[in-house]
């Protein structure tokens, strides 16, 4: 059965040992799960009885597209104005509680694996219509136009409705869940799930040009990350800047997963801020 990690909330005890994961690097950083406790977490304007650990955000010199929360949403929490920058898109995913989340074309409930698309400029509300807390990521970022593509439409489904693609020459050990198609450019980003099975692999040091967000929704494995190698699991986060080489060996019983961030389909920018030209 699938799950999906949440951010723990709470607070060690005071016996705990000061020892961890967490990690900042030049080119990668490491949240485990474990630091994501509640004297960590944010409130936002526009939004009511909700909390957020913000664990991705755009930093000069590191990392520079994109943001994302950890919502935990109270019953009934939620807000009537979640975007307060109409340039900007999102995406939701939603990993434990029920939501309602409204558009223009309608009411749309969404439940644990629920993936929705929210263009720039798009009127929305979002509720917690369960009794019980609802958590979920929000992914953030300036959408970039492309001539010639219009703005992209709203999507809402789930990933339980959508077949896993195979990477090829892996015998379906390492497969991508794709709310989007590669080949759309009228999208500057996605939002995948990743999934490999026990023993799957990367099998060589990804280097490439698009930024990493991946939050790991089950299981565990150890990850490349520019020279090192580290163990992370179910909850954790890994922040990766462009070009920083990556790798993976899926090392526990069960499947290892991970909310995916990439940005995509655009010129590399070669004016403006972190860029070489004014």
């Amino acid at each position: 059965m699938t799950s999906y990690a949440s951010a723990p909330g709470g607070l060690p005890p005071q016996t705990k040992l000061h020892t961890g994961r967490a990690i900042f690097t030049e080119a990668y950083a490491v949240i485990p799960r474990g630091v994501m406790t509640d004297i960590v977490t944010s409130v936002l304007p526009g939004w009511q009885d909700t909390r957020a650990w913000i664990i991705a955000r755009p930093m000069s010199g590191f990392s520079e597209t994109f943001a994302q929360y950890v919502l935990e949403l109270g019953p009934q929490g939620g807000s009537d104005a979640p975007e307060p920058d109409p340039g900007v898109e999102g995406v939701l995913f939603v990993t434990e509680g029920h939501l309602r989340l409204v558009l223009p074309d309608g009411v749309h409930d969404l439940a644990p694996g629920g993936y929705a698309y929210l263009p720039p400029g798009l009127h929305w509300t979002l509720r917690n219509v369960g009794d019980k807390p609802a958590r979920l990521h929000w992914i953030r970022k300036l959408y970039e136009p492309a001539p010639g593509w219009p703005v992209p439409e709203p999507l809402v489904t789930n990933e339980r409705h959508l077949t896993p693609s195979a990477m090829p020459d892996t015998e379906g050990r390492w497969a991508t869940t794709r709310f989007v198609s590669n080949d759309n450019l009228s999208h500057d980003m996605q939002v995948n799930i990743v999934t490999f099975q026990p023993g799957g692999v990367i099998p060589f040091e990804e280097t490439h040009v698009m930024e990493h967000g991946l939050y790991v929704l089950e299981g565990k494995a150890v990850y490349k990350l520019n020279t090192d190698w580290v163990e992370v699991e179910a909850g954790d986060f890994m922040w990766l800047r462009a070009f920083c080489p990556q790798a993976c060996y899926a090392a526990g019983p069960g499947p290892f997963r991970y909310l995916l961030y990439k940005d995509m389909n655009r010129h590399a920018r070669l004016r403006g801020v972190g860029a070489f030209g004014r």
